[in-house]
């Protein structure tokens, strides 16, 4: 059973969450071969104030 775990920053709508893991399932389906129940896909999300790149907070970064 295939699982991938996206890590993001919050602030993504429903929708979009949605769409990701709608298309992610679909490349491992076709690229693996495997049945589309069988893939897992999780999305980690995390506070703009609790991830940085660079040393500078995502929530400091112009948008």
């Amino acid at each position: 059973m295939p699982e991938i775990v996206v890590y993001a920053v919050e602030g993504r709508s429903a929708a979009q969450k949605k769409a990701l893991m709608v298309n992610i399932t679909e490349a491992v389906v076709e690229t693996l071969g495997v049945e589309r129940d069988r893939v897992v896909v999780s999305i980690i999300e995390t506070n703009a104030e609790n991830k940085a790149r660079g040393g500078v907070l995502y929530s400091e970064r112009k948008k």
